[in-house]
């Protein structure tokens, strides 16, 4: 494959605003045209390798390789030699040889950056315990998709500051959006994060007052309080997370035309409750089908 230096997508920050807005505008015409638009990764491959259970991510890389007319082949990194400890310098160099892109999902954000470290084709962060930049891919493009424009929407973050919420902090040094967070003591983001956010201009407000941060929001979204790998901590983060619920009470402090979003999987009655999740304001599952089309326009965008 190539040798010469590979365009990642590990963060949001990998893209410049003029990025970010052409693949926004290449998802939109992509989602417009699907079934009938030219198939421009033909005799491409795309690696996927879970290392952490996956729907969307699996089913939107995997589809959309498809229907760009790439191979995708799944790899559950347990069933292979990464599982047994092969150093991932020396794993990034094969794949460099065998296929076009790699799709990563992943516990620690380190692994990702040391496999794109030594790779010559892109790699792309699935997820990691500090970002999830593919997701945010779609909620852009949906917030783009109901609300008009992302600059100058007020989005109300609620909940744990976890790689979601980064994701969100560096959406917010990209775009011009008015950025609340409201987390328990002790779950909090990464500090480094919200600086470097900062430093590149993101407009943070961070606060415990869930109510706060929903006042005048146009957005409203939040995660699970229990994240994969934290399941021994759920009883301790179900008190912790008290009184952050996104219910009907929360959402009527946001804007009467706030849009609800949420990644998934969605446990009704602890982030969130039932009504708001099914309710008219909830964007969930366009959010999630633009899994796909944020995902085309990503692997067309790295690899064209």
């Amino acid at each position: 494959m190539s040798t010469s230096p590979a365009k990642h997508f590990l963060t949001l920050l990998d893209l410049t605003r003029e990025e970010l807005d052409g693949l926004l505008d290449l998802a939109d015409r992509l989602k417009f045209e699907r079934g009938t638009h030219e198939k421009p990764l033909a005799g491409k491959t795309v690696a996927i390798v879970l290392e952490k259970a996956s729907t969307r991510t699996r089913l939107s890389f995997e589809v959309g390789a498809h229907e760009l007319g790439a191979m995708p082949t799944t790899l559950i990194a347990q069933h292979t030699q990464m599982g047994r400890g092969e150093p991932l310098t020396d794993t990034a160099k094969m794949f460099s040889r065998f296929v076009h892109a790699v799709v990563y999902r992943t516990h620690g954000h380190e692994k990702v950056v040391e496999l794109a470290s030594a790779a010559t084709i892109p790699i792309i962060n699935g997820l990691s315990d500090s970002v999830h930049p593919c997701q945010l891919l779609a909620d852009l493009m949906t917030i783009r998709e109901h609300r008009g424009a992302i600059d100058g929407e007020r989005v109300a973050w609620i909940g744990d500051g976890n790689n979601m919420a980064h994701s969100y902090l560096y959406a917010a040094a990209r775009y011009a959006i008015d950025l609340r967070l409201a987390c328990p003591d002790g779950y909090d983001p990464d500090p480094a994060i919200v600086a470097r956010a900062r430093e590149l201009g993101a407009n943070v407000t961070l606060t415990r007052d869930p109510n706060e941060a929903a006042a005048g929001a146009t957005v409203v979204t939040t995660d699970v309080f229990t994240s994969m790998g934290q399941e021994d901590e759920a009883a301790t983060r179900l008190e912790a997370f008290s009184g952050f619920q996104v219910d009907d009470q929360l959402m009527a402090r946001a804007d009467e035309d706030a849009v609800f979003l949420h990644c998934l999987p969605a446990h009704r009655g602890e982030e969130v409750s039932a009504s708001v999740l099914e309710g008219n304001a909830s964007r969930v599952f366009d959010q999630a089908e633009n899994r796909l089309h944020a995902q085309k326009a990503l692997l067309v965008t790295l690899l064209c």
